[in-house]
């Protein structure tokens, strides 16, 4: 009984342990129920196998398929990632293949059977013409390859080479008038045939011919963007360019990068923001604009926005420059014709974007977002060489996490270099400064040609370069009034020089600006000897460059006489009183009165003259800086070791405008700049310019003008007039003989001696003086010290030898002149 009672419950489902489970036992019964239920189902027919086999024949071919196409997008699709050069570069080959394949065709029938059917199809199309379609083809592929791609330029060049030759088919057609369809492929084609026969029959030949000239003109005028009261403007631009062909880029003015798309960005708990605009877009801006525009990003909601803060609208565009072949300056010399614009080339389109700068926005957003600071990338305006971010805080967000965090910004973007501005200028933002990837070089040419620079006609204004937001940088050196250059070797002092002289040379003459070069270095301006603005050659010894300096100080007294003489407290209103007339030499005064010049005195390297007579060099230095302002004299230092002892502090105290280029240190920034800044510039014309009266300066990138273009602006104006030197430059003052004279007393024969002895050993030492001539500590120390004040030797080193500053081949000179001095 237990044993048929067990099978029992187990067959009504009972649970291991006795108890009932209905849970259980209810599956059960539904699986017994379908298990009687069922039957054996019926064996397939062989059909059934087939059918199955042509369904998985399909079904595999139909996903094979399906791979294919999707495989193919995946390309295309990558192939549209591509960068945009190497798809302008694609398509550019295709054209030059096409152009082979045309020619062989064409020309020498000899491209096969394909190249046969495509010569007679193009023959048929356009007759004649299909002579130049090969050279067209090179044409544009050359075009496409080189230049960048301009949406706004192709519909006018489909209508302008559109009309050209249609014209051209059609006076073929009309001037051969072909009877048979051979004839008519080698007149003027179907569109020949087309055209021509229409309007011959509407209006005749003798009309039809003059209307196709002018739709040929008209097809060449809108080829060449030439307006026809452009014309004869154009025509001498041509001219000038036959007569001095510009120079050819080099691969330093290589067209940068194509604009890339920005990801778009996204940001916790904030609506995502709408993709920015396709890079292809930002089309690119000719030399002729003055200033770039700023890159608006699209920005956070208006909820987390404050009220307070307004939208970043990028600056308008300045009205493209006059372009002039000279520029029309005030009292030009008769005979002195300034060089033409044509002498400076022009340097490559710059960009507004590029994938450089959708990189730097994604790093700076991930570095906010890493660190939980509420900011946001709102702008930026691309420099040059550096782009300026602008990045927008949230609500009671700190300025400081910003500057706290340019180590990581730093190691983000993969620069070291990186500069944090809070605020930016006129703007309640914070600017983070980053170099650029693919930098852009500022031709001199087109900072002259710029509206900034043809729009003020003072003979003393000269370029500078670009700023960070992509406006021309020009200053008028007359109102600096004198301005401290300076930064490390290969930090882009001399190319700064180079542009300043250049300019003078384009926009001055002889008789309006004068110079005086000081190159103790004697290598880095002597491409400008012989030109006629130089009032002496070119100083190359520092002792001579201190009497110039001292002839500069003399110069200056003697315009401030004339000023005094004559009731006027500048030199303009003086040259203007001249020149009318109102001013008169005294009567039985042999003296012409006339206008004079202004004076830029240019010092390539401050430090060498402060070695040989620091004394003296600086008093005539601090003497021109305070007074020779009105007398329009005004100097230019520039030196690559910006330490105390060479900036003195009265010299920084007197040059109220700066230009630092890339220093080594911070202690240099804050001798040039009185504040840092300096140390971290990238060098190669990435400078920092304070002028007099500014509280920031201003991030520029130096413009660039090349040893040629220098040689052909020294040429043009050597060719014209010869310099015309002044005797009494390097002539020492008087009262300093004197003066020198006093000093020495009886001593004349033992200095005598002591310049011989120092000169030929080479070697300045006061015990030395002890011993070869006999004379006490006293009296050598003080022959020494005569010597140092005559640069004979330099300054007290401590218990060094002095260096001796004169070579023996100089020693006959040396001796001369201090015989001289008691003559």
């Amino acid at each position: 009984m237990a044993g048929r009672t067990s099978q029992a419950s187990r067959r009504r489902g009972a649970s291991p342990r006795g108890t009932t489970n209905s849970r259980a036992r209810q599956p059960a019964k539904k699986t017994t129920r379908a298990t009687a239920r069922r039957r054996p189902a019926p064996r397939p027919a062989p059909a059934a196998y087939v059918g199955r086999v042509i369904g998985a024949l399909w079904m595999g071919l139909a996903h094979g398929v399906g791979w294919g196409f999707r495989a193919a997008g995946r390309q295309a699709a990558s192939a549209r990632e591509l960068d945009p050069e190497h798809r302008r570069d694609g398509a550019g080959l295709l054209l030059f293949g096409l152009a082979i394949l045309s020619a062989v065709a064409i020309w020498f029938s000899g491209a096969g059977p394909f190249g046969a059917r495509l010569a007679d199809t193009v023959r048929l199309f356009l007759g004649a013409i299909a002579v130049v379609v090969p050279v067209l083809l090179m044409i544009g592929a050359w075009r496409l390859m080189r230049t960048p791609v301009d949406p706004e330029h192709r519909g006018r060049g489909l209508v302008g080479w559109g009309s050209m030759l249609v014209a051209t088919a059609a006076m073929l057609h009309i001037g051969q008038n072909p009877v048979d369809p051979v004839q008519r492929d080698y007149a003027g084609g179907l569109v020949g045939a087309g055209i021509g026969d229409l309007l011959e029959r509407a209006v005749t030949a003798w009309v039809a011919m003059p209307l196709l000239i002018l739709l040929l003109v008209f097809g060449l005028l809108v080829v060449t963007a030439t307006p026809i009261n452009k014309i004869p403007e154009r025509l001498g631009l041509l001219a000038g360019t036959l007569v001095a062909p510009p120079e050819a880029p080099t691969e330093e003015d290589a067209e940068p990068t194509e604009a890339v798309a920005k990801p778009a960005r996204k940001r916790p708990a904030r609506k995502a923001a709408p993709p920015p605009p396709d890079p292809d877009d930002f089309d690119d801006v000719g030399p002729e604009v003055d200033l770039q525009e700023t890159i608006v990003l699209p920005r956070r909601p208006a909820s987390r926005v404050p009220a307070s803060r307004k939208p970043v609208e990028p600056p308008e565009h300045s009205a493209p420059p006059t372009r002039a072949e000279q520029l029309a300056l005030t009292g030009l010399a008769g005979d002195y014709v300034l060089p033409p614009a044509n002498m400076l080339t022009g340097g490559a389109a710059p960009k507004t974007r590029s994938k450089a700068n959708d990189e730097v926005i994604a790093a700076l957003t991930g570095v906010f977002d890493q660190f939980g600071v509420d900011a946001e990338v709102t702008g930026f305006t691309r420099g040059p060489t550096v782009t300026r971010y602008e990045v927008e805080l949230g609500h009671g967000v700190k300025v400081e996490r910003i500057t706290q965090l340019s180590r990581n910004i730093a190691y983000a973007v993969k620069s070291p270099d990186v500069r944090i501005l809070s605020p930016i200028p006129g703007k309640s933002a914070v600017g983070v400064e980053i170099p650029n990837t693919d930098p852009e070089n500022v031709a001199l040419g087109d900072v002259l040609r710029s509206r900034a620079a043809t729009s003020d006609h003072h003979p003393m204004v000269v370029a500078l370069g670009k700023d960070i937001e992509g406006g021309f940088v020009v200053a008028n050196l007359a109102k600096m009034p004198h301005i401290l250059i300076a930064g490390a070797t290969g930090a882009g002092k001399s190319s700064c020089l180079n542009t300043l002289l250049v300019s003078i040379l384009t926009r001055a003459t002889p008789d309006e600006v004068r110079l005086l070069l000081i190159d103790p270095k004697r290598v880095e301006m002597t491409g400008y000897e012989g030109i006629p603005h130089l009032v002496t050659p070119i100083v190359t010894n520092a002792k001579k460059a201190a009497d110039s300096l001292e002839w500069v100080v003399r110069e200056m007294d003697m315009r401030y006489d004339d000023l005094a003489a004559n009731g006027v407290r500048h030199i303009d209103d003086f040259n203007r009183k001249v020149r009318n007339g109102e001013i008169k030499a005294p009567p039985g005064s042999e003296r012409e009165l006339r206008p004079y010049p202004y004076l830029l005195v240019i010092v390539d390297e401050l430090a060498d003259l402060m070695m040989v007579a620091p004394r003296d060099v600086e008093d005539s230095v601090v003497r021109i800086t305070q007074l020779a302002r009105a007398a329009g004299i005004h100097l230019v230092l520039a030196t690559q070791r910006p330490s105390v002892d060479v900036v003195t502090g009265l010299i920084k105290a007197n040059v109220p405008s700066r230009l630092a280029f890339a220093t080594s240190s911070l202690a240099d920034s804050r001798v040039i700049l009185d504040q840092p800044g300096a140390e971290k510039l990238l060098g190669r014309g990435d400078g920092l310019f304070l002028p007099m009266g500014a509280s920031k300066p201003v991030r520029i990138q130096g413009a660039w003008v090349t040893e040629r273009e220098i040689a052909d602006v020294v040429k043009f104006c050597k060719d014209q007039r010869e310099p015309e030197f002044r005797s009494d430059v390097l002539a020492p003052a008087q009262d300093s003989k004197k003066k020198i004279d006093e000093d020495i007393g009886d001593d004349l024969d033992l200095l005598v001696q002591a310049v011989e002895l120092v000169v030929t050993s080479q070697f300045g030492s006061t015990s030395m003086l002890q011993r070869k001539l006999r004379v006490g500590f006293a009296k050598a120390g003080r022959l020494m010290d005569l010597m140092e004040t005559r640069g004979v030797v330099g300054p007290s080193e401590g218990s060094k030898a002095r260096d001796v500053l004169v070579k023996p081949d100089e020693l006959e000179e040396v001796l001369v002149g201090l015989r001289g001095d008691v003559d």
